[in-house]
């Protein structure tokens, strides 16, 4: 088990929610693609973005397959605090 987390920003939960149609708010064109490509992504392609993107792949990782992901995100999107492990158990 690891000991890191990874912060995902506000911002950042409330794009990834947008994207996923449960609330937030759209990203610009960058960042929308952005995260199309880490949802779209292919295991090897989707680590080297995870690695480049931190925020962005796990807000992502956590939308698709955690089963409190969304509800998650929803709440950092409030302004709540929430420590994310950064090494999830999740199909890449």
């Amino acid at each position: 088990m690891s000991t890191e987390t990874t912060t995902i920003p506000a911002e950042v939960a409330a794009h990834v929610l947008s994207h996923f149609g449960r609330g937030g708010y759209p990203a610009g064109d960058w960042s929308e693609s952005l995260i199309t490509l880490i949802d779209r992504a292919d295991m090897i392609n989707r680590a080297k973005l995870l690695a480049t993107f931190p925020d962005y792949g796990r807000a992502v990782l956590l939308a698709k397959y955690d089963e409190e992901g969304i509800a998650t995100l929803q709440r950092i999107a409030q302004g709540e605090t929430v420590a994310v492990d950064s090494n999830p158990n999740v199909p890449w």
